[in-house]
């Protein structure tokens, strides 16, 4: 399967992939309605890509199964299913299931490539994994 990848060792905090995740699926450049977050820390290497790693747990605590594995393997959100009970955000181990005040359905990256073409620095990358 492939996922969006990270180095964050690379990542300048340029903004570029949420704003290309905002832009595509929400049709505004707003950062926080990217599936991809980005913000700066005191720790070693400085900075944090939040991105899905398509994990699946939030599958297990979807209580309408609105959440479910495509055929490559992509942890996808049904819209029409999803009832915003939120419970697949609280139980993210990553945190990378979002949800935003104007939204009434969370959201999250389904690996679509957009964001890695932008970036600058390769921060960002599609990578293969089991």
């Amino acid at each position: 399967m492939k996922i969006v990848g990270v180095n964050e060792e690379l990542c300048t905090l340029c903004g570029a992939c949420e704003t290309t995740c905002s832009t595509f699926y929400f049709k505004e450049d707003n950062r926080l309605k990217s599936a991809i977050q980005v913000h700066e820390t005191d720790q070693d290497p400085g900075n944090v890509i939040s991105v899905c790693n398509q994990c699946g747990k939030c599958i297990e605590v979807c209580p309408v199964e609105a959440i479910s594995r495509n055929k490559k393997g992509i942890v996808l959100i049904n819209k029409k299913t999803c009832v915003g009970c939120f419970n697949c955000v609280g139980v993210c181990p990553t945190g990378t299931m979002f949800w935003h005040e104007e939204l009434v359905i969370p959201f999250k990256c389904i690996a679509c490539a957009r964001c890695t073409k932008e970036c600058p620095t390769e921060a960002i990358f599609m990578t293969d994994v089991d």
